[in-house]
């Protein structure tokens, strides 16, 4: 049979068109209600030719119809964010360019979205009014920091006399608008830059940084200002971000690839900790989710995540070609921000329910139209009857299965990420080849000092076996003469306490190093007799 099909002439042929599945709608990958509602925002890029350099603050008016963006040394705000009608082109109308005599950093829109503040490279920090049908005006000037104020903040309840800056000086203030003076200053609050900082949900008066000193602190402006804060946390970390979740009870803060959230009222209790992100994590933001509302955090490694805080699990993950260094979200849930280094906005709007509905249903994501199903001939009712041993006819398209791949046994470990029992494993094997692949895999893991820790004094002797046997051959000599250094450094004790069987390995081991001084010293003699004489015949 195996000659008859081997000698016979198949010629590749379209299939027939009775055997082509019937077409249909696929299941979305994910279809939760989560993944459900980011599907309804479409993607748009807006690099618009002012904006060269890096995004570093984005933020959203109160009454959504606003967008700020910082970048070099002017705040955009943009306007005509509507949902009536969605352009792929579509671009928002400018509405005013805050021009500051210095980079620009964090800004910030009073809770009625008339007023707008925004911090300088210089220390300074402007407030601006913004009218529905005029320029922007500069009302204030507040100068108390020597370096940049690096965060601008309104409270987020209606007191609209208050402000809240704190900058690289490490000076933080609360100022009042009307009299330009200082109600609550804290010099030296941290040790280091502060570059984070929000306002508490639930009161006007309390705030929070976070510095560069890898710590978190909150304050309350109705204490004295030469007391010390109210509470003091630890994140471990550079801190690049800080948010109060909506209750004002848990605290999120970023730093490092690590995002944590905190229990405030339980004296800076660590709730959870993500570590999600690959990548330093530079901006936090809250985003509301149908009846509910995430966490949500973006990175330099392009990475824009969502986390139910409640459920304390990552909900849904979106890629971005350029590393991100901050996000916004509407309060309306309609419309998502996200800022990157090189000057480019990706802005995803929320589309209309009824196009939605047209798209998605019954958690199916319609990826193609069906085709309306045709009733099965009576003609073809055998191909769907024969079993697995039926035997291919004339005409019949043969498509083979792939054959299965079978994989070692260290490879099957490696993928368990058994480090140790891995390295065992191929060490057994004897294969020079697939010991060196190991290795250098390990190394790439960064799990070969640990597997050489833990290994007992058995395998110890396999691998100083194999050191031993294979340093000298040229190819992986480098690679495995500083790996009998690290063996012999951190197995000392352990080698000095193997016993007989032990001491034999590491004699071996002394043999080869001398066998090889030897060859060294050879060669360099045949060198320098080589040398005069390769002189003379080029001459």
């Amino acid at each position: 049979m195996m000659a008859d099909e081997a000698s016979r002439r198949i010629f590749p042929t379209e299939p027939a068109s009775h055997l082509r599945p019937r077409s249909r709608s696929v299941k979305s990958l994910v279809s939760t209600p989560e993944s459900s509602f980011w599907r309804t925002f479409r993607s748009s890029t807006l690099h618009p030719s002012y904006l060269h350099l890096p995004i570093t603050s984005l933020s959203f008016s109160p009454n959504s119809s606003l967008l700020a963006a910082a970048s070099s040394t002017s705040v955009r705000v943009f306007s005509s964010l509507s949902l009536s009608e969605y352009d792929p082109d579509f671009d928002p109308t400018l509405f005013a360019t805050l021009p500051l005599p210095d980079l620009a950093y964090s800004p910030s829109f009073r809770c009625d979205g008339a007023l707008i503040a925004a911090g300088c490279e210089n220390g300074a920090v402007r407030v601006f009014d913004l009218p529905d049908d005029k320029p922007p005006k500069a009302l204030r000037r507040l100068n108390a920091h020597s370096c940049a104020s690096r965060v601008v903040s309104f409270p987020l309840l209606d007191h609209k006399l208050r402000l809240f800056s704190a900058g690289d000086d490490a000076l933080f203030v609360q100022w009042d608008l009307p009299t330009e003076t200082p109600l609550f200053s804290v010099p030296g609050a941290h040790r280091d830059y502060i570059r984070a900082g929000a306002p508490s949900p639930v009161s006007p008066d309390v705030f929070v940084t976070g510095s560069y000193d890898h710590t978190v602190k909150i304050w309350d402006a109705r204490v004295d200002s030469s007391a010390s804060s109210v509470l003091s946390i630890n994140h471990g970390h550079p801190v690049e971000s800080v948010l109060f979740l909506p209750s004002g009870g848990l605290l999120a803060t970023a730093g490092g690839n690590t995002v944590k959230i905190w229990d405030v009222i339980a004296g800076g209790k660590p709730v959870y900790s993500v570590e999600t992100h690959n990548k330093t994590v530079t901006a936090l933001t809250l985003a509301k989710v149908r009846d509910d509302t995430r966490l949500l955090s973006v990175s330099i490694d392009g990475y824009l995540k969502s986390f139910d805080f409640s459920r304390f699990k990552i909900t849904h993950s979106m890629r971005y070609p350029a590393p991100l260094l901050s996000v916004a979200f509407s309060p309306t849930g309609t419309i998502r921000v996200v800022g990157t280094n090189n000057g480019v906005m990706y802005m995803g709007i929320k589309k209309k329910k009824d196009e939605f509905e047209d798209q998605v249903g019954s958690n199916d994501f319609a990826w193609s139209v069906p085709l309306p199903e045709k009733p099965t001939s009576r003609k073809n009712i055998r191909y769907f009857k024969r079993g697995q041993s039926e035997k291919p006819s004339e005409g019949d398209f043969i498509m083979k299965r792939p054959e299965k791949v079978k994989l070692k046994e260290h490879d099957r470990l490696l993928r368990k990420f058994m480090h140790k029992d891995a390295l065992v494993s191929v060490l057994k094997t004897k294969q020079t080849t697939s010991i060196m692949a190991v290795l250098e895999e390990l190394v790439a893991r960064r799990k070969l000092i640990k597997c050489i820790s833990n290994l007992d004094n058995d395998e110890l002797g396999l691998l100083l076996s194999f050191i031993s046997k294979k340093a000298t051959q040229p190819w992986c000599a480098r690679f495995l003469m500083d790996l009998a250094k690290w063996v012999l450094e951190i197995r000392a004790e352990d080698i000095r306490s193997g016993g007989p069987e032990m001491a034999v390995h590491v004699r071996n081991l002394c043999s080869m190093v001398a066998h090889e001084i030897q060859v060294q010293r050879s060669l360099q003699e045949i060198q320098g007799m080589i040398s005069p004489l390769l002189v003379i015949a080029g001459k």
